[in-house]
């Protein structure tokens, strides 16, 4: 196995340079270097003929050297990921053998055979939650699984992984949206009407209840997110009615159309107090626009709570209404999504061309007024 390779280790240039001149791959991930004469940017291990040190800059991400103007190798392709994605499949494999196990970074690259700060940096920016984030995911699917099959909490607890009920309990709410003995009745005594349709972006299903909208999920089918909300919710009253929630499918159909930039929808959603400082933070970002997670962070006064928000963005039931696509990684990249990372894509490059197109249309109407108002 490799040594761990420390952060630090590509920290300046004349590291950098090193790493490349001897192709390391162990720096693939941890910067990414240009060369002047050519326009083109690498991978540190790339094999193409190595450059003059005189030509080279570096950067941190290929965001950064495509915004400096230069255009990916086709030899090593910086942009794609397809030697990353091969290590993260294994560590995928290893984490989901057992969800009960709580396996730290060092015992996984140990599995996996890569360096520790190495694996955690590629798992991150490929799947776009860290190792310890992809367990605790695991372990709530697992408690869920056991609640939605009638386990009792103790042992659906147990089976899960957590360790204790006391630390499952401070886990639920932000990985089942309530309590556990409130979700393990699945919706008993509720009345919840839903309804699909077809967007730009796939289907919708909307739920709601007496109080509001419960539930706003996408997928390619209706039928796999009938399923899903009848699993959570399989002792409440269900009723299709698309004439109830047709005005509400209305506005959504009508923001990814982008004739609406604000939604005026009733909802009825469970929260932490964390969970509901950030998702108002979400819903200030601007139409058009994005955050990162430390941005936000930052905004809610807690500058070291970037996975915690990572996690209540996760967690959001209602796509839209609470914009988490608007929030992305410090570098510009995309991160996870609950509803595809191809959907985040295709919704904010809806909202910033609908948004030019908006303030173009504006300043044409401000220069033609200004034109009549000097003749």
């Amino acid at each position: 196995m490799k040594t761990a390779t420390p952060p630090s280790a590509f920290s300046d240039d004349a590291a950098r340079w090193n790493a490349v001149s001897s192709s390391d791959t162990s720096a693939d991930g941890a910067f990414f270097y240009a060369v002047r004469t050519t326009g083109v940017f690498c991978r540190p291990s790339c094999a193409s003929r190595p450059p003059r040190r005189e030509n080279v800059e570096f950067f941190d991400t290929p965001a950064d050297a495509e915004a400096a103007g230069y255009r990916a190798c086709k030899r090593c392709q910086p942009t794609s990921l397809p030697r990353e994605l091969a290590i993260v499949e294994r560590t995928c494999k290893v984490l989901d053998a057992d969800p009960q196990q709580r396996l730290t970074l060092a015992q996984l690259s140990a599995a996996v055979h890569v360096s520790p700060f190495h694996l955690q940096r590629l798992f991150s920016r490929v799947v776009g939650v860290s190792p310890r984030q992809y367990q605790a995911a695991r372990r709530a699917d697992a408690l869920r699984t056991a609640l939605q099959r009638g386990d009792d909490v103790t042992r659906a607890t147990h089976d899960a992984g957590f360790g204790s009920v006391s630390r499952m309990y401070d886990a639920a709410p932000a990985e089942l949206g309530m309590a556990p003995s409130v979700y393990r009745r699945k919706g008993a005594g509720l009345v919840v009407h839903f309804a699909t349709a077809q967007t730009p972006i796939g289907i919708v299903l909307v739920a709601a209840t007496a109080k509001g909208i419960c539930k706003i999920a996408f997928g390619d089918d209706p039928a796999p997110l009938e399923a899903d909300l009848a699993l959570e919710l399989s002792e409440a009253q269900r009723i299709e009615d698309k004439t109830r929630l047709a005005p509400f499918i209305a506005q959504i159909d009508a923001y990814l159309r982008g004739s609406r930039e604000r939604f005026d929808l009733p909802l009825d959603i469970s929260a932490t107090g964390f969970q509901q400082r950030v998702w108002d933070a979400l819903r200030q970002i601007p139409y058009g626009q994005t955050r990162s997670y430390t941005e936000i962070a930052e905004t809610l006064g807690s500058p070291r709570a970037v996975r915690a928000v990572a996690n209540a963005c996760a967690s959001n039931p209602v796509a839209l209404a609470i914009p988490c696509h608007r929030v992305v990684q410090k570098s510009g990249a995309m991160a996870g999504y609950r509803w595809g990372v191809a959907r985040k894509v295709a919704l904010l490059s809806a909202e910033k061309r609908h948004w030019e197109e908006a303030h173009a249309s504006k300043a044409e109407a401000e220069a033609d007024i200004d034109a009549r108002e000097v003749s």
